[in-house]
């Protein structure tokens, strides 16, 4: 029997379980056996998902929904050893030191990398303050502890695979993680990582909604398993990754994943078409008292601001990249106005904070270099914008989750003579583009209209 080779996961989140997870799951089906997941957190928040998951030997269903109303169920095999949460972290640093866990990848959704509009860490943040002190709060002091403790047991190259909707992922997080070291003064593990890890990007793609309340009493009708840690998703799913592994990886192109030499086009499009949408989506729908995705998508007013988003500013934006854009916009309209997903307004509006300057800001900054007034664009931190001030307010229907959202300094601004100058003037936001009086009055007129639209 040959040693199986590990994929350490970190972040076993509903996302983890829907993607990546099903794709290895895939390859253990189709008899190709040499890979299995493990799995584990940083944070002490899902532990009741990972005590399911370990009282199920790691097995759980993954029910999927087509905008038909198709519904499919698959218990996914490949969740192989669950790594409980401790204090310490050790039993998660000690999986990623094995020699056998050659790739490790993560999901700390976009906030978790803590950069700000440089590129560079915000080192003000009190979960990055504590580990530049030697905590392990944030992937990077996960990651440097697990690269020491490799260099401490010689356990060989690996590759880092950053699986979270941040442009550039790989790149951002590879320059994230040595600006850390640096910080933390281990260059010699900086040495290390050049010579023995690679970090290629990649662009994920499947909406994956937190699993609704009667999904368990679903899938023990249709398969009848009794499921205490069960995951729904679209039917829709991608996964493009650059071949650039640093030692051995799964045959991941024989189930469906596209390994190209660049990510970017792919990834372009989705930030800006699918993820900037889905936010504006999600914001605009809060404002008028919308639970769901697929209601405010299927909303014409929210509709059509999605839709000249994409077809005036971002389209032009990418230009002919090699990808057929106006069929991609049709089909992440399509997606979004699935009922049976049941995806929450509450769940895409979050991060916004960390959206805009990623999402967001680089088409308003592309169309004012094309001399375009980005008029459709616009609309998106306006709604985001009357969105906040609902919270400032009190008036949010649930609560607003946010990895790097300073309450007072929102506060503050709401509180300011001049908001919306406070707030297009944020360069944390908005870069470049604060310094620019035609960018402020362009959001003061999109905002009025936020408010005329919203009634």
């Amino acid at each position: 029997m040959h040693e199986q080779n590990t994929w350490l996961h970190i972040g076993l989140g509903s996302f983890h379980r829907a993607h990546q997870a099903w794709y290895l799951h895939r390859l253990i089906a189709a008899g190709d056996t040499r890979w299995h997941i493990a799995a584990g957190n940083i944070r002490n928040d899902a532990e009741n998902v990972v005590q399911a998951l370990i009282a199920q030997k790691g097995r759980y269903v993954l029910e999927t929904a087509s905008p038909a109303g198709e519904r499919e169920y698959e218990e996914i095999t490949s969740l192989q050893k669950l790594i409980p949460w401790q204090a310490d972290l050790q039993p998660l640093i000690a999986e990623g030191a094995r020699p056998q866990t050659k790739v490790i990848a993560f999901t700390v959704t976009e906030g978790g990398y803590y950069l700000n509009t440089s590129h560079k860490l915000d080192v003000k943040n009190p979960d990055l303050a504590g580990d530049l002190q030697g905590a392990s709060n944030t992937i990077y002091g996960v990651i440097a502890r697990i690269l020491e403790a490799r260099m401490a047991n010689g356990a060989g190259p690996l590759t880092l695979l950053n699986c979270d909707n941040v442009r550039h992922n790989g790149e951002r997080f590879h320059d994230g993680l040595v600006e850390f070291l640096h910080l933390t003064h281990r260059q010699t593990v900086i040495d290390w990582l050049h010579v023995n890890a690679t970090c290629p990007n990649t662009m994920v793609d499947r909406i994956t909604p937190r699993p609704a309340a009667d999904l368990p009493a679903r899938i023990k009708a249709q398969t009848g398993i009794d499921d205490r840690a069960p995951v729904m998703g679209e039917t829709f799913i991608q996964w493009v990754i650059e071949d650039n592994f640093r030692d051995a990886r799964p045959a991941l192109e024989t189930v469906g994943v596209e390994l190209v030499a660049s990510v970017i086009p792919y990834e372009e499009a989705k930030i800006r078409i699918l993820n900037a949408s889905h936010s504006c989506i999600a914001w605009a729908g809060t404002l008028i008292g919308q639970r769901y995705i697929h209601e405010s998508t299927l909303t014409d007013f929210i509709y059509r601001i999605a839709d000249r988003y994409v077809t005036e500013d971002v389209i032009p934006s990418l230009g002919d990249n090699g990808i057929d854009l106006p069929l991609y916009r049709d089909v992440v309209l399509k997606r979004f106005t699935n009922p049976y997903i049941q995806d929450t307004n509450q769940r895409v509006a979050a991060d916004g904070f960390s959206k805009i300057p990623a999402m967001i800001a680089p088409t308003l900054r592309e169309c004012y270099q094309r001399g375009a007034r980005p008029e459709a664009t616009a609309m998106l931190p306006a709604l985001f914008f009357v969105f906040m001030q609902q919270w400032h307010l009190g008036k949010l229907p649930y609560v607003y989750q946010d990895g790097i959202l300073d309450a007072a300094a929102v506060h503050a601004m709401f509180d300011a003579a001049d908001p919306v100058a406070v707030y297009a003037g944020d360069k944390a936001l908005f870069g470049d583009l604060s310094e620019r009086a035609d960018f402020v009055a362009l959001l003061r007129e999109k905002i009025a209209t936020v408010n005329t639209l919203i009634g």
